[in-house]
């Protein structure tokens, strides 16, 4: 099925499907879009059926899906027993899983019917499936978006006001539990990860990276020498937040902001069918996470993003052959 280029006005009525009930975040969407009545900015979008899975081995996700499919089903929404008969009733997905190995599968079911698709963090498992993923898109041309909630901290307006000035760096701190099966700050980091991008934008050519037992610490170094850090918290109080330095002034990326500001964010992208964020930007997010990652393993030493994007573009090609 191709993709139609048709956008939908405020007053058209969207149907929206979500794939994968094993994350909180399936049951706050669905309570934003469904309230009655609706925020404005998030009228006439209306999440209609469901499918559970969803993660089917990884014990904390999967041991969610039963209670999260009773709570959205006392919501009106429909659950049903496939990917495919969830797309014959829906204009747009919400692709919620929130284990990350099946999001390939998943994700090009949802391109060959022609849907627009949010895809919840992380992406992927590892970066050649975001790579893949992205190439599917592509391919199939239709218009997919992806973002933590935490790129809409509430003080990243100022930091792109005239005010601040150019940002010359940034520090960011999150929650970084970590999962086995998935790159180590894909799991829970990338929330820090994403507001670090949100200050920075892209351009990181090389990180570095230290573990301990309390923290996760990457450096990013971009192509004009400016320098950032996210710190995974694994001990201790933990929060969301930051400080972004500029040529002007030095202010805090304030409160997380809740799912309000990205679901505003959502709801436009299903009806323009334009996401808020480069494509190109949120692959090098991902990059430097897995540049994070080898780092790491190196003993922390600097890691080209270069080299990491070279040889997830090389696993990408196989990954996609087989699933032809």
């Amino acid at each position: 099925m191709l993709f139609s280029a048709f956008t939908a006005t405020a007053e058209d009525t969207l149907s929206i499907g979500i794939i994968g009930l094993d994350t909180s975040h399936a049951i706050a969407f669905t309570k934003e879009f469904n309230q009655e009545p609706a925020a404005p900015e998030l009228a006439n979008c209306r999440v209609v059926a469901a499918y559970p899975y969803g993660s089917r081995d990884i014990e904390s996700s999967s041991s969610r899906i039963p209670k999260y499919t009773e709570t959205v089903k006392g919501m009106g929404v429909e659950i049903v027993d496939s990917i495919d008969a969830l797309l014959k009733q829906v204009d747009c997905v919400l692709l919620e899983t929130n284990d990350g190995k099946p999001h390939l599968e998943q994700a090009l079911a949802v391109f060959k019917a022609g849907k627009p698709v949010f895809i919840d963090k992380p992406v992927g498992s590892n970066l050649s499936e975001v790579v893949a993923i992205y190439r599917a898109a592509e391919k199939y041309q239709v218009p997919m978006f992806s973002s933590s909630s935490l790129r809409y901290i509430s003080g990243i307006d100022a930091i792109k006001s005239a005010g601040f000035g150019a940002v010359l760096g940034c520090q960011t701190y999150s929650p970084c539990s970590l999962e086995p099966s998935h790159t180590d700050l894909y799991w829970y980091g990338i929330h820090g990860v994403e507001a670090l991008y949100a200050c920075m934008g892209p351009g990181c050519e090389q990180v570095r990276h230290q573990s301990t037992p309390h923290a996760e610490l990457a450096t990013g170094k971009w192509s004009d020498q400016r320098l950032a850090t996210f710190r995974g918290i694994k001990s201790g109080k933990s929060g969301y937040g930051g400080i972004a330095f500029g040529e002007k002034k030095v202010l805090s990326l304030g409160d997380y902001a809740g799912y309000k500001p990205l679901l505003v964010q959502i709801a436009q992208f299903f009806r323009t069918h334009e996401s808020p964020i480069d494509a190109a930007e949120t692959i090098e997010l991902y990059a430097f996470m897995q540049a994070a990652m080898e780092s790491k393993n190196q003993g922390g030493q600097y890691v080209k993003i270069a080299d990491v994007m070279a040889k997830a573009e090389k696993e990408a090609d196989a990954l996609l052959a087989a699933q032809r």
